[in-house]
């Protein structure tokens, strides 16, 4: 039974069966799970986990896009506002310009910080670093604030998307810069409009938090497994270092086959084939990305595969301007890291397998410099 079959009176999908393993107990290797939903389960309800289970490529695509499938409330809701399109209209322009020089800037002073060296880890002393790193630069704020900021943003923000010590950081700066306003991004949030109104001090400082929050988590993770699996790759490696355009595709094709979000919880607002009302859906992004309907060789990571289609990002909360500041972090990470480290190449051995059951990503990318 496939979620996209809604039309009469569709039968009740099956219950997870006794045998069959569920999320909460397929953190280290959820791919064989993820299989078994796909080619037997396509949709079922997991009981352990609360949820009605979503694991086919356009089946996802359809959850995630169907207006009877909201994103699930969150203890916020209602009193936070929704200000994507404030932030998406303040990433072009002069912002925009900003950012790449950001990233640029940021990206190649890590890499100059490991030249010369024999060996180094990519996630601890790379990944984590430049997201956020780029968005500091990218809100104009000193390159030499990283390390707390990295810090707060580690910690974790709250419910609300906030972290209060990184409010009281951020509070002064949008006073500043309505003040006087530059090129950068926080000058761009302070004088855009949100429904046609000025956004307001707290409005400013909670998109810029949130914007932190998700370059020091999500971002980070993204990163880590793009950079693992071109790694493991030696000679896709060498074309992208020839022909720095491809980088594009390869960051797209990474997200298919190894997204940093595995799950993306909705709620049905209303009956949706088989699922009831209120009933809550998890859409499996790292199911569908390897889907065999969909993907030839779908385990495989080719930089080059023509139409990877990857769900990460574009169906996120603030999607648009998380997937441009995530896309221009790795296309220019990478760059970077090519040009400033010629000899990079993963270190001998085995690399320990990606971590997390929701969120996954690699927890150290050991590679040789020279």
């Amino acid at each position: 039974m496939s979620i996209t079959q809604t039309a009469g009176a569709p039968p009740r999908a099956p219950r997870r069966p006794p045998s069959l393993r569920n999320l909460r107990t397929a953190a280290a290797d959820p791919y064989p799970l993820y299989r078994t939903l796909r080619e037997h389960f396509p949709l079922v309800y997991d009981e352990p986990f609360g949820a009605w289970l979503v694991s086919r490529h356009d089946d996802v695509r359809a959850a995630l896009t169907d207006p009877r499938l909201a994103p699930v409330p969150s203890p916020a809701d209602g009193r936070t506002p929704d200000h994507r399109e404030a932030l998406a209209s303040a990433l072009w322009g002069p912002a925009l310009r900003a950012l790449t020089a950001a990233v640029d800037r940021s990206a190649f002073v890590l890499a100059r910080r490991l030249a010369g060296r024999e060996s180094a880890d990519l996630v601890a002393e790379f990944c984590d670093w430049l997201p956020t790193a780029t968005a500091l630069a990218a809100l104009g704020i000193p390159y030499e604030e990283t390390a707390r900021v990295h810090r707060w943003c580690r910690a974790g923000l709250d419910h609300r998307g906030r972290h209060p010590e990184l409010d009281a950081f951020l509070r002064p700066l949008v006073a500043r810069r309505r003040a006087h306003p530059g090129g950068d991004l926080l000058s761009a949030l302070c004088t855009a409009g949100d429904g046609g109104r000025p956004l307001s001090d707290e409005a400013v400082t909670h998109i810029a938090g949130t914007l932190l929050g998700a370059a020091g988590g999500t971002t980070a993770r993204a990163l880590a497994s793009f950079l693992g699996n071109l790694l493991e790759h030696p000679r896709q490696v060498d074309v992208i270092r020839a022909r720095p355009e491809l980088a594009a595709g390869a960051w797209a094709e990474s997200l298919r086959r190894d997204p940093p979000v595995h799950v993306v919880l909705r709620w049905a607002t209303a009956p949706f084939g088989a699922v009831p009302a209120g009933a809550t859906v998890a859409c499996l992004l790292g199911a569908a990305g390897r889907d065999r309907a969909r993907f030839a060789d779908p385990d495989r990571y080719d930089a080059f595969r023509p139409d990877p289609a990857p769900l990460a990002y574009g169906f996120q909360p603030h999607g648009c301007s998380g997937a441009l500041l995530a896309g221009l972090t790795a296309e220019r990470g990478l760059r970077a890291l090519l040009t400033t480290l010629p000899g990079l190449r993963r270190a001998p051995g085995a690399w320990a397998a990606p971590e997390g059951r929701f969120h996954r990503s690699p927890p150290a990318l050991p590679v040789r410099l020279r």
